[in-house]
């Protein structure tokens, strides 16, 4: 919460998925609970925190969660009203649309009423970034980072790695696999996708929906191709007695069959008509479905299965390995401090660079305490927190003209420079040696 905001993807990311479930009629009295007791001591955790406040209740980009957890209210008086009326479903929805609409009125009166005082914050540059041309948030500071610009096909291949090909069929495999679970998957897949698309810093929500996208996959391959496979081929092979019983049961289909079967001479109008069409049409794709089991089940099929499981199990233990050993070199090069690093001399001996480090240090020691410290803003954090200094610019430096002023003095000549600078700091923080694209 404290460190970059990533709760408000979390927050709304749960507000969907609950009113998509809503949506989609799985509404439930224990959905009801989980939801109202996630809002509840997720948001009084969040205000705890200085940075966050009351932004729950205040901020547009997380309002969305606050109506949700409204409407999931009304929805569970509705409930139990049901419960206690024995409300069938047409009475049900009628009783819903009568709540929902003085309800809506009451928050479009309050919304009316408070937006004028500027009781809701506006939107970041970085959200309006997320859809909107990364160049035209209206903040040059967001626009210049070329973290968000939109992510590329390499991209998202150097992040995921091998998880990047297995996703996709992980995501179909979960679209034909209708439940709660997979709907969150699907609709956090779409979500992050989305995002990431936008700003290739957002790849890592990609991450975590991609490598469970990742295991379905796999686990599907794995049912299907061995776990499956081999238990109905040991079926197959086992003594049955039961073959008698199966005549039975088949007789017995063929006479409810029978009875089902409606005279030639009875015409069908209407209603009655259409239902028999659409039971046809079942009973043909239940004739499909069957057929593809007889197939499917078959012993030769079963020990092709297995082969070829077999044989993917044996290529994918040499990309697991290369994933594994891939993630923790990538996880160990990104958890790398950013003032801190290690290095090597042209002997091969492994040093220490701290720089950064030692000249935030020397700010510190060197310095007043109100002295005024210049510097591209991405270093403005470091040099208030490390250093303690005032710096004149950093990541939530929002005036426009500032921004502006701040990169013409560090991009003109020096005496151009020095005669601006001279009136808005007192140092300078300028890096020599080695490389980078930043303005320092």
């Amino acid at each position: 919460v404290a460190a970059w905001g990533g709760y408000v993807f979390v927050l709304n990311m749960i507000g969907l998925h609950a009113a998509a479930l809503v949506a989609s009629g799985r509404y439930t009295s224990k959905l009801h609970r989980a939801y109202s007791l996630f809002y509840l001591i997720g948001t009084f955790g969040a205000t705890r925190v200085p940075v966050v406040g009351l932004a729950p209740l205040r901020s547009l980009e997380q309002l969305a969660p606050l109506l949700v957890f409204v409407g999931f209210q009304m929805l569970e008086y509705c409930e139990v009203q049901r419960r206690k009326r024995h409300l069938s479903i047409l009475q049900l929805q009628m009783l819903r649309i009568k709540m929902a609409i003085p309800l809506l009125i009451g928050l479009a009166a309050v919304a009316a009423a408070l937006y004028p005082t500027g009781y809701f914050g506006p939107l970041s540059a970085r959200v309006r970034g997320l859809f909107v041309k990364h160049t035209r948030t209206g903040n040059p500071l967001v626009d210049s980072v070329a973290e968000h610009q939109p992510a590329n096909e390499q991209a998202y291949q150097h992040y995921l790695h091998h998880i990047y090909h297995l996703a996709p069929f992980g995501f179909g495999i979960s679209l034909l696999h209708w439940s709660d679970s997979n709907l969150f998957l699907v609709l956090y897949a779409l979500v992050a996708y989305h995002f990431s698309n936008k700003m290739a810093r957002l790849i890592i929500l990609l991450g975590p929906v991609a490598s469970a996208l990742g295991g379905v996959c796999l686990g599907f391959l794995f049912d299907q191709l061995l776990l499956y496979a081999g238990k109905r081929l040991l079926v197959s092979f086992a003594p049955s007695d039961k073959e008698g019983d199966t005549d039975k049961e088949k007789k017995a289909e063929e006479k409810n069959d029978e009875k089902k079967e409606v005279p030639a001479g009875r015409k069908k109008k209407g209603k009655a008509a259409l239902s028999e069409a659409s039971a046809h049409f079942a009973a043909l794709i239940d004739l499909v479905k069957e057929m593809f089991n007889l197939i499917y089940q078959n012993r030769t099929v079963l020990v092709l299965r297995i082969a070829l499981g077999v044989y993917l199990l044996q290529q994918a233990y040499p990309k697991a390995v290369e994933f594994y050993d891939y993630s923790h070199q990538l996880a160990e090069g990104l958890s790398q401090p950013q003032i801190m690093f290690k290095a090597k001399l042209y002997n091969g001996q492994e040093v220490m660079v701290d720089d950064y480090r030692e000249a935030y240090w020397w700010l510190r020691d060197h310095t007043p305490e109100d002295a005024r410290v210049m510097a591209w803003w991405d270093y403005g954090y470091q040099i208030t927190g490390i250093g303690e200094r005032t710096t004149i610019a950093d990541g939530n430096t929002w005036n426009h003209e500032h921004i502006a002023t701040l990169g013409l003095i560090l991009s003109a000549s020096q005496p151009k420079a020095h005669s601006i600078a001279r009136h808005l700091a007192d140092y300078v923080l300028v890096w020599a040696g080695g490389g980078g694209d930043d303005l320092a």
